[in-house]
């Protein structure tokens, strides 16, 4: 029957068949997971130590990129030497960079000074030596800054008005000799960083200091503060005024999106320490005295109208000078006298038997206010606060600097509405008798405690008398800090060419910064331990995987995947 023949099966095909054996199913695709021989499993493993060895070769790279980036980004520096008229002092500056803005931080970690006696003018017969004495201040400098930023750190030096005393060729030696160290101190040096800088450029880093200080840096030009400076050779005020500024008094400031026009002149001769030898000599010169009228100079009297503005009377120094009204009493010329050059020896000896010290406030406040009024007939604008410069009227909050504030600080007085206070401590230090003064501050040196009478009565002379500030008024403040930040026109300086180097800077990282942030390195880091540890885990995983066979399973009459135990 066809039925039968067609179940008839070839006997011969299944007694070849083990119905208990599983046979393997042949694949057409090559099998991923078959074992693989030795020699392949030899070739694997190099193959991985490879892949490891240029990981670790990638890490190193990162490394190195990372510690440049946070180089570039991070810790920079920055070195300013104030070459001041009674010393010379560094200043080493720390900062950063972030988005193409210097960050500044002066407070332990960000700023360093040390100063060195005398200064560079006290070289003025021996040129070529000036440079030696800022041998010490570069060792100094060397230890505050990393060896391996010396040559990328720049290095200026910024002389004052103790140098611009002094004649030109005698400047231009001294900095020669200074620049010549310079050259060869390891930091990035050229030799137009060595300078004089004038008053008002002086006045206009006090500014950005000061400014920068208080936070009002880079804001609404009418919130600055001004600034007023009491130095030893010269006086420097500056500040925004309201006022058309003639272009010889005219400075202007860019920082970030605001510009300012400052107001700004230095008032040579007129620091503390100046004023007060042109007040010894004019004694010596009996230059107070010239028929019977109160004179400073044969061209210029402390008229009567100038008495009564300063609130003093003529009739104090009426018989004209015969005393020295700015020296407790007691104390003796003829000592101090030997000081003073000798082209005043004959007047001195003249003179020098016919007045004797008598300290009175108020006579030395008059003296002061005639040095002060010193050529006041040649001034051509009705604004001239000092001698026959013009001086726009104050507006505004200021700061009263360096020896504003030293005397303050010596009387005790508070920083605010100092000048009332000023007047009463002053007025009794005048009238003390010298050797009371020597044995109270007997720690204090004898010089600097005999100039307090006449700094206390010049101060008031300066800034009532001549610029008009009242004697209780709270808008002017004597400080050197403000939150822990000196009030140093060296560090206004270094913001200012700080700024102006960033900027001129490629933005070479800019890109990856705005992607990753400032903390880009410690990302970096992370980043490429994420990478090693998945690395690792895929290897391992690779080598441990299980050898799976697809074969054919009669019983169930379709193909299964089966592990193979390695052997």
């Amino acid at each position: 029957m066809r039925r039968l023949n067609a179940r008839k099966r070839d006997g011969s095909k299944i007694t070849n068949m083990d119905p208990t054996k599983l046979h393997l199913r042949p694949s057409s695709r090559p099998n991923l997971f078959a074992r693989a021989n030795s020699k392949n499993s030899k070739s694997r493993l190099w193959v991985s130590l490879a892949a490891l060895l240029a990981f670790a070769f990638f890490l190193f790279s990162l490394f190195v990129f990372a510690r440049n980036l946070r180089s570039s980004l991070k810790r920079r520096y920055g070195i300013v030497i104030d070459g001041g008229s009674t010393g010379s002092r560094i200043h080493v500056f720390g900062y950063r960079v972030e988005a193409g803005y210097g960050v500044f931080d002066f407070g332990e970690e960000g700023l360093a000074s040390m100063k060195v006696n005398p200064g560079l003018s006290a070289y003025a017969r021996d040129p070529d030596g000036a440079g030696k004495s800022l041998v010490e201040l570069l060792e100094y400098a060397k230890s505050r800054v990393p060896r391996d930023q010396w040559g990328v750190t720049e290095i200026r030096l910024m002389a004052t008005a103790g140098l611009r005393l002094l004649e030109l060729d005698v400047q231009n030696r001294i900095l020669e000799s200074c620049r010549h160290l310079l050259r060869s101190s390891g930091f990035k040096f050229q030799d137009e960083w060595a300078s004089v800088i004038t008053g008002s450029d002086e006045g206009t880093y006090a500014w950005v200091a000061a400014n920068f200080a208080l936070g009002t840096l880079g804001g609404d030009p009418l919130e600055t503060t001004g600034i007023i400076e009491l130095g030893g050779a010269s006086a420097q005020v500056t500040f925004v005024s309201s006022e058309p500024i003639p272009s010889e008094f005219l400075r202007t400031v860019k920082f970030g999106n605001m510009t300012y026009s400052l107001y700004s002149h230095s008032f040579l001769h007129f620091g503390q320490n100046a004023a007060h030898d042109s007040l010894r000599e004019g004694l010596i010169k009996g230059e107070f005295n010239s028929g019977g009228k109160v004179c400073l100079y044969s061209r210029l009297c402390l008229l009567p109208s100038l008495m009564s503005r300063s609130g003093l009377h003529a009739r104090t120094l009426q018989n004209g000078l015969s005393v020295d009204p700015c020296t407790p009493n007691g104390y003796s010329h003829i000592s101090e006298s030997e000081a003073l050059s000798p082209g005043y020896m004959v007047e001195r000896n003249r003179y020098l038997s016919t007045f004797h010290s008598k300290g009175n406030f108020s006579e030395c406040r008059s003296v002061a206010l005639m040095l002060l009024q010193k050529g006041k007939e040649k001034c051509t604008n009705r604004n001239c606060s000092v001698g026959s410069i013009y001086t726009p009227k104050l507006r505004g909050k200021f700061l009263a600097t360096e020896n504003f504030f030293y005397t303050s600080k010596f009387f005790g007085l508070g920083s605010r509405a100092f000048l009332s206070d000023l007047m009463v401590a002053g007025e009794e230090f005048c009238g003390e008798d010298w050797l009371e003064l020597k044995k109270r501050y007997k720690l204090l040196d004898e010089e600097d405690l005999l100039r307090y009478c006449f700094s206390s009565a010049y101060i008031v002379a300066l800034l009532h008398d001549s610029l008009g500030i009242g004697l209780d008024d709270t808008s002017i403040t004597a400080a050197t800090h403000v939150q822990n930040i000196p009030l140093d026109w060296a560090m206004g300086a270094f913001i200012l060419q700080s700024t102006a180097a960033i900027e001129a800077e490629p933005e070479q990282w800019d890109w990856i910064v705005a992607i990753f942030g400032y903390e880009l390195p410690t990302k970096f880091s992370l980043i490429a331990v994420s990478i090693l540890l998945l690395f690792i885990a895929w290897s391992v995983s690779k080598w441990r995987k299980p050898q799976l066979k697809t074969i054919y399973d009669l019983e169930k009459g379709r193909y299964i995947v089966t592990r193979v135990t390695k052997s």
